[in-house]
């Protein structure tokens, strides 16, 4: 089906943006959240007044997280955790957890909803996007060690040189263990139905 957005959906478009989607994306989750509505001819008459208007708030919306932004880029989150001997975590890394090691670090309030992250259920360093603005999207460092095994944060600085600047300036957060086992919730994805959008 096609749509014609009525506000910036990540990973699809803008506000004014026709896109052909799959039915049910477009009937389960974009029309009944009012983020869209069927590229009728009659609504394609409004394109033009939709993105005016959303740029006007979009630019509004920028200069108020940029702030924010600036706060949580390059952090650096540290997550012991127990494992098997494969890397495997008993349990998982959600995304939850990170929201509220952020919170705790930089007193940054954010929804689990904008970590663009699955659950991370294994050891290792990982890239992790946070969306607070479809145009801006700080990215954070999360590593997951063993739990019981020492962790050095120079040594994480030798495999990221570029995140030294933060580490020294005291941005490295030991998280509480992710030893805690999977429930419900961690298996429930963090982010918009998986269903991804067709393209035009």
């Amino acid at each position: 089906m096609k749509v014609l957005l009525l506000k910036d959906v990540y990973k699809l478009g803008r506000a004014g943006d026709v896109k052909r989607v799959a039915d049910g994306y477009g009937r389960n989750y974009l029309l009944p959240q009012g983020m869209a509505v069927l590229a009728t001819v009659e609504a394609l008459k409004m394109t033009e007044r939709i993105r005016e208007k959303a740029n006007v708030q979009r630019a509004i919306i920028n200069k108020e997280m940029d702030t924010v932004a600036q706060q949580i880029t390059g952090l650096t989150l540290v997550f012991p955790a127990r494992a098997s001997e494969t890397g495997k975590l008993y349990g998982s890394v959600t995304s939850q957890m990170i929201v509220d090691a952020i919170k705790a670090r930089s007193g940054v309030e954010v929804s689990r909803r904008q970590i663009d992250s699955q659950p991370l259920r294994m050891l290792g360093e990982y890239k992790v996007h946070v969306r607070l603005t479809v145009d801006l999207i700080p990215t954070i460092d999360v590593i997951v060690y063993r739990e019981g095994e020492a962790y050095s944060a120079p040594a994480a600085t030798k495999a990221a040189p570029q995140a030294a600047p933060q580490e020294t300036a005291g941005t490295v957060l030991e998280a509480e263990p992710a030893a805690e086992p999977e429930t419900e919730s961690d298996t429930e994805p963090d982010t918009e139905p998986e269903t991804e959008p067709e393209a035009e």
